[in-house]
Formats: structure tokens, sequence, C-alpha cells
């Protein structure tokens, strides 16, 4: 069994499928909180602070799904500025890509970033308890 994961973010312009998420990840308990952002740079600025990265570590997301295609500033961005931040601040975060996008060009781009997973929506209690299988157990 894994462990309950404290924070999850769910970053998605979609308010639908941010509702659709928050209810499955509720439903199996998998987390102490659920927030969710419908703009990158908001998920961004209010998880990160910024470009240093300067936020208590207690505060840091296990867990981040971010959606590719957004207006504004769009995943493949948001990757980026989280790829930047010292190495002692991703490695407390899990980041996910969830997007309905499967096209080679957007996979060969998420690829590019270690350690990211890629899911294509929806997001599912079997895809969720795979994640959570992969990432986060504790034995």
């Amino acid at each position: 069994m894994s462990k309950k994961l404290r924070n999850v973010v769910l970053v998605d312009d979609n308010e639908t499928t941010s509702f659709l998420n928050n209810r499955l990840l509720s439903r199996l308990d998998v987390a102490d909180q659920v927030h969710t952002f419908s703009k990158a740079e908001q998920a961004y600025q209010q998880i990160w602070g910024g470009s240093k990265g300067e936020q208590p570590s207690d505060e840091a997301p296990d867990l981040v799904f971010v959606d590719l295609k957004m207006p504004g500033m769009d995943g493949f961005e948001f990757l980026k500025l989280y790829s930047s931040l010292p190495e002692a601040v991703r490695e407390k975060t899990v980041m996910a890509v969830l997007t309905t996008s499967m096209h080679a060009a957007d996979t060969a781009r998420v690829a590019q970033y270690e350690g990211v997973e890629y899911l294509a929506k929806p997001l599912t209690e079997e895809k969720m308890q795979k994640l959570l299988q992969k990432r986060f157990v504790t034995v």
C-alpha cells in the first residue's frame, strides 16, 4: 500500500476536467489536500514563488498534474520552468503531464524532461494507482 500524499496540485484550464479529477482523488483518498489551478502561471507562482523556488520545503506538493494545451503559459513552459529549479526543490515533487495529446512531437518534448510522467486523459483510478505504485511506494 502506498502512503497518503499530503498535497496534490491539478493545473488544467478546463474546469470540468479539474472538477472530475478532484472528485476522483477525493474518492480514492490519496491526498490530504488537492489544489486546482486553471492557469499555469498562477500555479507556478503559488507553488514555487517565482523563479527561485523559495518556499518552505513542507509546502512543496508531492504530485503536480499539468495539462499541455492551455492559454497563456502552457504545460511545456511550466515544465521548462520546473526543470530549471534546483534539484533539491524538484526531488520533492513528482511532475505528471495529464493531456489529451498523444501526438509523438508532444511526447518527445515531454520526454526531454527527466522523471516527468506522461498520462493520457481522463485520469482514472487505475492510472492513479499505477502512478502511486511507481513513484510513491514506501516499503
